[in-house]
C-alpha cells in the first residue's frame, strides 16, 4: 500500500513541478504575458513549487524507507515552511483578486494603478508576511517543553499534531493561533469578497451578454483555486477543536499538499487563453528546434 501510494504520490509531485515551472518559464519569456496579472500568477507558481518541495520529498522517503523519523531541527524547518507558504498564497490570492476587480472596474487606468512599483511591493509584503507569521509562531512553539511521546501522528509537521507532543498547558497557544489563523485567512479573504462584489455590480452594467461572459471567465481560474484553498485548509486549521478523526485530518491535508498543487496549473492553463497559445508556441518552438537539428545532423 505505501509503495502504491508514493508511486501516485511521485507522479502528482512530478507533475506539479512541471506544470508550475512552465508557468513560471512561459511568463518570464513570452512579452505579450508581462502583465500584473501573469506576474502574480508566476509568484503563485513559484509559491507552489516551494511548497511542495518542502513537504512532499520528505513524505517519499518517509512512505520508501524503514526508519521513519525526522530530526527535531528538520521538523521545524518544514512547519516553518508550511506556515510561510500557505500564508504567502492566501495574501497572493487577495492580490489577484484586487488586479481583477482593477481590470475590470477601471480598464482605462489599469496600467496606471497596477504599475510595476506596486506589483513588486504586493509581491514582497506577501512574502513578509508569510515570513513574519511563519516566525512567531515556530518562535513561541518550539520554546514549549517536549517530553514524552516523540511520534507525530502524521506525515508531515504540521501545527496541530506537533502542538499534541507539548507537554505543558497549550490552551493559550491554542486559542492564540486560531485568532491568528482566523485574521490571516480573513484579510485577504475580505479583499478577494470585496473585489468581486465590486466586480459582480461592474460587470451586470455591460450591456451585452459575450462582454459579460467574457469579464467572469477571468475571474474564474480565480474563483476555483480560492474555493479549493480555503475549502481544504479552512477545515483542518480554522477547527482545532474538530471531529474529524486523525484519518480523515491526515487525507484532507494530502489534499492540500499533494493534489490541489497538481491541479491548479491545470486550470489556469486550460481556463487561459493567452497561457494556452503561449504554451502551444513554445513547443512548437522546440519541435521546430529539433527537426533542425536532426535535418542538419543527417
Amino acid at each position: 500500500m505505501q509503495l502504491l501510494l508514493s508511486v501516485v504520490i511521485s507522479a502528482m509531485f512530478l507533475a506539479t513541478m512541471i506544470g508550475n515551472s512552465l508557468i513560471v518559464v512561459i511568463t518570464v519569456t513570452d512579452s505579450a504575458l508581462h502583465s500584473p496579472m501573469y506576474y502574480f500568477l508566476k509568484n503563485l507558481a513559484l509559491t507552489e513549487i516551494c511548497y511542495s518541495l518542502s513537504i512532499v520529498p520528505r513524505m517519499l522517503l518517509i512512505l520508501l524507507g524503514e526508519r521513519k523519523f525526522i530530526s527535531f531541527t528538520a521538523c521545524a524547518l518544514q512547519l516553518s515552511c508550511a506556515i510561510l507558504f500557505v500564508t504567502r498564497e492566501c495574501f497572493l490570492l487577495g492580490v489577484m483578486a484586487y488586479d481583477r476587480q482593477v481590470a475590470i472596474c477601471h480598464p482605462l487606468h489599469y496600467g496606471t494603478i497596477m504599475n510595476r512599483d506596486l506589483c513588486f511591493k504586493m509581491a514582497v509584503g506577501s512574502w513578509l508576511s508569510g515570513i513574519s507569521v511563519a516566525l512567531v509562531f515556530l518562535t513561541w512553539l518550539f520554546t514549549l517543553p517536549f517530553c514524552g511521546t516523540n511520534k507525530v501522528d502524521h506525515f508531515f509537521c504540521d501545527v496541530s499534531p506537533v502542538l499534541k507532543l507539548v507537554c505543558a498547558d497549550r490552551s493559550l497557544f491554542e486559542l492564540l493561533i486560531f485568532i491568528a489563523t482566523v485574521i490571516i485567512v480573513m484579510i485577504p479573504f475580505s479583499l478577494i469578497i470585496i473585489s468581486y462584489l465590486l466586480i459582480i455590480h461592474a460587470v451586470l452594467q455591460i450591456p451585452s451578454a459575450v462582454g459579460q461572459r467574457q469579464a467572469f471567465s477571468t475571474c474564474s481560474a480565480h474563483l476555483v483555486v480560492v474555493t479549493l484553498l480555503y475549502s481544504t485548509t479552512g477545515i483542518i486549521h480554522l477547527r482545532p477543536k474538530s471531529s474529524l478523526s486523525s484519518n480523515m485530518k491526515k487525507m484532507v491535508s494530502l489534499s492540500y499538499t499533494v493534489v490541489t498543487p497538481v491541479i491548479k496549473p491545470f486550470i489556469y492553463s486550460l481556463r487561459n487563453q493567452k497561457v494556452k497559445q503561449s504554451l502551444r508556441e513554445c513547443i512548437n518552438k522546440r519541435l521546430l528546434r529539433k527537426q533542425t537539428i536532426f535535418s542538419l545532423s543527417r
